[in-house]
């Protein structure tokens, strides 16, 4: 009886409405409370992707170094992981959602503060670049793990921060980034899985060391 009563006084509608309300007012403290001094000139520079082109030239390079001729799959489906989390979240997500972003938020004109230099007009829900980015830093994790040790937690805190910076400029709310990270840990995961089950630079490494304790 209680459920049927919750569901037929709308009781979904009205946590939709209550997790809006927190998410609007998280992204109230990331964005107008909890900021000024060098972090107002630091996040535009963080969530720009131009920033990071040293980064994916580094990956490539290191791939390259490292693996030889076995770089090339990696390279293309590392690829192929941007291209689907950018497809699911540009072309399928934020079309269907189609939640007006923070920036272009009647309820928010005069509080909020936009720190770039216009609003984008594609939807807010999910976050693109928190798609993106975890999904690149869940593939590199998950297929480089024997190599970059406990360095490779840094990518998470690269694709954590760069989120971060998408909320605090002022064109996502806190939960367009965070269920955008869990989406894109989820693709990425999925590519590298598929890399390490056809390719997997690990098991040679593996196999060395068995052959060493021998």
């Amino acid at each position: 009886m209680a459920i049927r009563s919750a569901t037929s006084e709308g009781f979904w509608p009205d946590l939709l409405q209550r997790l809006d309300a927190w998410d609007r007012a998280l992204f109230v403290k990331v964005n107008v409370d909890w900021t000024g001094g060098l972090a107002d000139a630091v996040m535009p520079i963080l969530r720009d992707q131009r920033t990071w082109y040293p980064l994916y030239a580094f990956l490539i390079i290191y791939v390259i170094w490292r693996f030889r001729w076995k770089a090339l799959p990696f390279i293309l489906i590392a690829g192929l992981t941007v291209v689907l989390t950018d497809q699911v979240s540009s072309n399928f997500l934020k079309n269907y959602f189609d939640r007006v972003r923070p920036c272009s938020e009647p309820l928010l004109a005069g509080i909020m503060k936009l720190r770039i230099g216009r609003c984008p007009t594609s939807g807010s829900f999910t976050s693109s670049h928190a798609v993106n980015h975890f999904g690149l830093a869940a593939y590199v994790i998950f297929c480089l793990k024997p190599y970059f040790k406990k360095w490779r937690y840094l990518f998470w805190l690269w694709a954590a921060a760069i989120c971060y910076a998408q909320v605090y400029v002022g064109v996502h709310y806190p939960g367009d980034v965070s269920c955008g990270a869990l989406l894109g840990i989820l693709l990425g995961g999925l590519m590298a899985w598929l890399f390490n089950r056809y390719f997997n630079f690990g098991k040679p490494l593996q196999k060395r060391k068995m052959i060493a304790k021998d």
